[in-house]
């Protein structure tokens, strides 16, 4: 699915949940592309979670926010298990590499697009989207140019969904002080200019590292 040196470092990866977890199911007829593959479901499920709970009220608007929330952190170890039963589970496959990052570029797009909506700001969810998606292209653009993978923040996937989920959370309880979506407005407002930021940083980065190689 990829080599080791590409992976997003992350500290999830070394506990023995995790470990055991991706035992488990490197031990069953689950392929590494299937758990990228359902990282599409989440993050939809995530998007309509936020744009139904957006627009909701009472008990239906609490439940759909705790929902977003879980699929939010659902596509997550989608993502943490794909890579670690492709390479510790030894199941990698040839068509992995393409499967380890389209299926992500749908869910943020399903998300922030989901939660655009939800509070009747669809401009603002798809410039998260967008600026999202363009911190991964600049990733892979860096690749493509033989150089190192930058998974550099502040705004890169597991910081995205952080804020998401947690904005979910609060969201939920937002009647406690009469609120009406203003923090998840908040919220995709930081992810789309800290998305920005992201993308330029990881540009000018790959910029440097391309005059030092080459000077």
């Amino acid at each position: 699915m990829m080599n080791t040196g590409d992976r997003r470092p992350l500290a999830s990866r070394d506990t023995r949940w995790a470990q055991a977890t991706a035992r488990r199911l490197a031990a069953l007829s689950v392929t590494p592309n299937q758990i990228s593959q359902a990282s599409i479901l989440a993050g939809a499920l995530a998007g309509t979670a936020f744009w139904l709970g957006g627009q909701s009220d009472g008990m239906v608007r609490l439940l759909l926010l705790l929902g977003a929330a879980l699929f939010c952190q659902l596509r997550l170890l989608c993502n943490l298990f794909d890579g670690m039963v492709a390479v510790e589970g030894g199941k990698a496959s040839a068509d992995g590499p393409f499967w380890n990052e389209f299926p992500d570029r749908i869910a943020d797009i399903a998300i922030m697009v989901g939660i655009g909506y939800g509070i009747a700001m669809p401009g603002l969810g798809w410039a998260a989207a967008c600026f999202s998606v363009l911190t991964a292209y600049v990733r892979e653009l860096g690749r493509a140019n033989e150089g190192p993978s930058d998974f550099s923040g502040p705004m890169a996937k597991q910081h995205r969904m952080a804020v998401a989920t947690i904005a979910a959370l609060l969201t939920s309880v937002e009647f406690l002080w009469n609120g009406r979506n203003e923090v998840l407005m908040l919220a995709l407002a930081i992810i789309a200019i800290g998305s920005a930021a992201t993308a330029l940083r990881r540009a000018w980065r790959q910029v440097r590292w391309l005059k030092a190689r080459r000077p």
